[in-house]
Formats: structure tokens, C-alpha cells, sequence
């Protein structure tokens, strides 16, 4: 089940105060937004965005994903993990 309303990120699991901004930042206004770019995509211009942070893949592309299925990050299988950090990797130059 996938929670892609056009309500505020910060109420959606995951997205704090920083992640928000840092997706506004790249024309991230809803998870309807999210759902649309992909929170692989999403994770790759933050990190773009922001060459000189560790962004951290849990707190991040997870955080993403798990936003739009209402899951916490860390409660995503480990298959998901895997195929989101691998859609991570086709967009590394």
C-alpha cells in the first residue's frame, strides 16, 4: 500500500525537519512528488546537491522508500534494500 498523498512530508514516516528541505530543494513538495521522481532518484540529487555530506543511504534513500509504503526504514526488507541501493548505483556517473 503505497501512501502518496499530496499531504506535507513532514507528517509522513521518516521525513523530519532536514530531510524535507533537503527534498524542497529539489522539487519535492509532496510524496506524490517522491512517488513520481522515485526515492532513488530523490537520494542521488540530495547527494548531488550536497557533494561535501555524507548522506546517509539509511536515513535517506530508505527513509525515502519507507515514506511511501508507511513503513520505517528500517522495517523495509532486505530485498528492497538491496534493489533500491543497486537503482542508486545506475545513477552514478
Amino acid at each position: 500500500m503505497k501512501n502518496t498523498d499530496s499531504g506535507s512530508l513532514r507528517s509522513a514516516m521518516n521525513i523530519g525537519p532536514t530531510i524535507e528541505r533537503r527534498l524542497r530543494e529539489i522539487g519535492v513538495f509532496t510524496l506524490a512528488d517522491l512517488a513520481d521522481m522515485t526515492p532513488a532518484a530523490a537520494y542521488r540529487k540530495i547527494c548531488e546537491r550536497h557533494p561535501d555530506k555524507t548522506i546517509p543511504v539509511c536515513y535517506y534513500l530508505y527513509s525515502l522508500q519507507g515514506a511511501l509504503l508507511g513503513l520505517h526504514w528500517d522495517d523495509l526488507p532486505p530485498e528492497l534494500k538491496r534493489e533500491l541501493r543497486e537503482q542508486v548505483d545506475l545513477y552514478t556517473p
